[in-house]
């Protein structure tokens, strides 16, 4: 039987659990989608700007794929440090740091003249962003249950497909219409101007976030009580998890999910860092005309995310809605790569490869958090995404070297093809029992 609701919030017509959560949602979760789009935005930009940095600074291919991935390495490094010290000192302050300090290495990237200095660089900004994403999928289960997760995290993640519909553009747009303004390239106006955002928005963050329930002087006395008494049954309901940071480690299904992330970010990144890439091998010429399409991808791909997560949440069922869109992913992939030359078939497969390996990306949280609480969650969070992004250093890195090596980027879609049918397996492995609820 569900709790009562106090008169205060049962006003509308709506269920009064509806009426809590929408209140909760429309404060704290479109925030959060705007303070993604800037991190994606600032991630994966280095795509595009690989379009001129290459002819202008001599990189080769594995180059730009060695430095777009050793983010990773710096973000797999600070990882689960960032997570802890967020649970700890509280989402505002420290999600504002994220993003203040990346959005000042990111302008710095205007000075990278070598590889040393590009890797370097990249290093930093992984060190620096470190602790956004899990910090942001913790910060979600402070506020909603389990049951209510896959589509508020499914919102949350469509700041991928929104920074590409509107980032890769834009990106394209900059890099022409500045090209040796003030006697820079247009990648480096690219890197000092879409860092701006970064810095303004870590700024509203101490402004306009709460770090809990009790903080939120948004939410009368009676909503405060109903989300802290839903949180505290969701808790309970998750105590078959580990509860501290060395049990995380010792944990076997941590593990099986760090691997099943693994998979899907290898099709992830190997997507969004090389769609401009894969855009001009079709024959298409112009950076802002490369940018226009390599867009719909993501457009089909904030559709599908959605539309899933909605259903995934409805019918309170996680592995087939997991399993569906990675094996879609795949087909995509494959096809798209066996007709890199024709525009047509190349957009149309990418874009299911988009909408299948974007759509994995925020159901996967469902998995690991219907069974982690508390401080085990902020430990078990951290690791599984640290080291499930570490597939973020090897997609980017793999295809460069296979296209230098090959000349063309076709087996390293069939590879991340693979590994999307890899993670949809051991996805079905998952006992439905640990996660459908």
């Amino acid at each position: 039987m569900k709790p009562s609701v106090a008169p205060s919030i049962t006003s509308t017509a709506e269920a009064p659990e509806d009426s809590v959560y929408r209140k909760v949602f429309w404060r704290i979760v479109p925030f959060l989608m705007l303070c993604y789009v800037v991190a994606y935005l600032d991630r994966v930009n280095v795509g595009f700007a690989k379009l001129q940095m290459g002819q202008d600074l001599g990189f080769s291919e594995t180059i730009f794929g060695l430095g777009a991935g050793i983010f990773f390495a710096g973000y797999f490094l600070f990882e689960l440090p960032s997570n802890l010290l967020m649970h700890k000192i509280g989402a505002k302050i420290w999600i504002a740091r994220i993003m203040i300090t990346w959005g000042l290495i990111s302008a710095a990237f205007v000075f990278v003249s070598t590889p040393t200095e590009f890797y370097f660089m990249r290093f930093l900004l992984g060190l620096a962003e470190a602790g956004f994403y899990p910090g942001v999928i913790l910060y979600m289960t402070y506020w909603f249950p389990a049951h209510r997760r896959a589509k508020i995290v499914a919102v949350f993640m469509s700041a991928i497909p929104v920074a590409g519909i509107f980032g890769n553009p834009l990106s394209g747009w900059i890099m022409d219409s500045f090209q040796s303004t003030g006697g820079w390239s247009g990648w480096q106006w690219m890197f000092i101007i879409e860092a701006v955002p970064a810095l303004l928005v870590g700024v509203a963050v101490i402004f306009f976030l709460d770090d809990s329930i009790e903080k939120a002087k948004w939410l009368t006395a009676d909503e405060k009580k109903y989300l802290a008494r839903e949180v505290e049954k969701d808790h309970h309901h998750g105590d078959k998890g580990p509860h501290s940071v060395a049990a995380v480690f010792q944990d076997g299904r941590i593990w099986m999910m760090c691997l099943i992330y693994f998979t899907f970010v290898m099709g992830q990144y190997g997507l969004t860092f090389w769609m401009p890439t894969l855009v001009k091998a079709t024959g298409i010429k112009g950076n802002l005309n490369i940018g226009l399409l390599s867009a719909i991808p993501f457009i089909c791909a904030i559709v599908a995310m959605n539309v899933c997560g909605r259903s995934a949440d409805a019918r309170r069922e996680r592995r087939w809605h997991l399993i569906v869109p990675a094996l879609v992913g795949a087909v995509g992939f494959t096809v798209a790569a066996s007709f890199a030359d024709n525009v047509v078939v190349s957009i149309v497969f990418l874009s299911m490869a988009a909408a299948g390996v974007l759509t994995c990306a925020p159901l996967f949280w469902s998995l690991p958090t219907a069974f982690l609480t508390g401080t085990g969650a902020a430990a078990g969070i951290a690791v599984i995404n640290s080291v499930g992004n570490l597939a973020g250093f090897a997609s980017p890195y793999m295809i460069g070297y296979l296209k230098d090596l090959t000349h063309s980027t076709q087996v390293g879609m069939y590879v991340l093809a693979g590994m999307l049918v890899l993670g949809a397996i051991l996805v079905w492995r998952t006992p439905a029992k640990l996660v459908n609820r």
